[in-house]
C-alpha cells in the first residue's frame, strides 16, 4: 500500500459516513425528452411519474438491494419531493404490499397517478423524509415542478414532509432556470446538512442533474478512474454508494467502537518511546 503517493487515505471510522445515492427510475419526461428536448417545456409532463419500464427498473433495484443486504443497513431514506423520486424511493426501500387493517400508514397508496401499483407498506422499512434541497434544477421545465405537499401526503401517507415549509412550490419559476453552479452550491450545502444527521447509512433518491453537479465538486485529488466513478451522469435507477469523510469536524459524533484503554490503569511505556529516551532523542521534560 503506497501511502506516500496519495493513493490511500486513513481516517477515523466515526468521521466517515456512507451515503447510497440513487437516481429515480425512468419517467415519462425522460422518454418524451429523448424524442424531442423541447418536450421538457411541456406542461403535459408536469411532475412526471414513472413509466411501466421505470417500475420494472425499481423492481430490479429492489431485488439487488435485498440480495446485497443493503436493505438491512439503511437507517434513513431522504427523497426529493417529486412523484418520480418518491415512487422510486418507496418502491426500492419500502416494505412489502400494504394490507388493510395494519396499524401503520402505507408509504404509498394503491394506484397512485394510475400507476396500477399496489399500496406499499411502511412496516419493516426505514423512515422516509422528503426535503427540497435535493430537487432537480429548478425552473422552466414543468416536469421539475412539484405538486402541493397536501396532495403528496394523500399519495404517500408515511413519508415525512415536515421539513418542507410551504405547501405550494415557491422555488420553481416559469422563466428562470437554475444555473449549474447554483445546483452544485445547493448540493454541497445539502451534503453538509446530511452529515449532521446521526444515521451512518442513508439512502438519497434524487435526480440526474442534481447528483452530477453536486458530485462534480469531488474527486479532483483522485486518480482519473476514481474521478470518473464519482462524476459521471447516473443512469435511471442507478445506485452508487460513497463514503463521506469529515475532514473539518463538521460532525460531533463520537466513535461507538473506539476504546480508551488503560482500564484499569497501569504502566504502559512503549519500547520505541523507551529507545528514544535512552538515545536522547525523545521529548524533553
Amino acid at each position: 500500500m503506497d501511502t506516500s503517493s496519495g493513493q490511500s487515505i486513513l481516517y477515523p471510522l466515526h468521521r466517515c459516513k456512507t451515503r447510497h445515492l440513487v437516481r429515480h427510475a425512468q419517467g415519462f419526461h425522460n422518454v418524451e425528452g429523448d424524442k424531442n428536448p423541447d418536450a421538457y417545456l411541456s406542461y403535459d409532463l408536469f411532475d412526471a411519474s414513472l413509466t411501466p419500464l421505470g417500475w420494472k427498473q425499481v423492481d430490479n433495484l429492489r431485488q439487488h438491494v435485498k440480495a446485497s443486504g443493503l436493505s438491512k443497513r439503511i437507517e434513513l431514506v431522504i427523497v426529493s419531493p417529486l412523484l418520480r423520486t418518491m415512487q422510486t424511493a418507496v418502491g426500492v426501500f419500502g416494505g412489502e404490499a400494504h394490507t388493510d387493517g395494519v396499524d401503520a400508514p402505507p408509504l404509498m397508496n394503491e394506484n397512485v397517478v394510475n400507476s396500477s401499483r399496489h399500496a406499499i407498506s411502511s412496516l419493516n422499512s426505514p423512515p422516509f423524509v422528503a426535503v427540497e434541497p435535493c430537487r432537480e434544477h429548478l425552473g422552466v421545465h414543468p416536469c421539475d415542478k412539484r405538486r402541493g405537499i397536501s396532495e403528496y401526503q394523500n399519495m404517500f401517507p408515511a413519508i415525512d414532509f415536515s421539513l418542507i415549509e410551504r405547501d405550494e412550490d415557491i422555488l420553481w419559476k416559469p422563466d428562470i432556470r437554475e444555473k449549474n453552479e447554483e445546483v452544485a452550491a445547493r448540493g454541497l450545502k445539502f451534503l453538509e446538512w446530511l452529515w449532521t444527521r446521526k444515521e451512518k447509512e442513508i439512502a438519497v433518491v434524487s435526480h440526474s442533474g442534481f447528483l452530477f453537479h453536486t458530485l462534480s465538486a469531488f474527486g479532483n485529488d483522485c486518480h482519473a478512474n476514481v474521478k470518473s466513478e464519482i462524476c459521471t451522469h447516473f443512469a435511471n435507477c442507478e445506485l452508487r454508494s460513497v463514503v463521506i469523510i469529515d475532514r473539518g469536524t463538521i460532525g460531533s459524533d463520537e466513535s461507538s467502537t473506539n476504546f480508551p484503554g488503560k482500564i484499569p490503569q497501569g504502566l504502559d511505556l512503549p519500547s520505541d518511546v523507551a529507545d528514544e529516551k535512552l538515545s536522547g532523542s525523545g521529548p524533553s521534560k
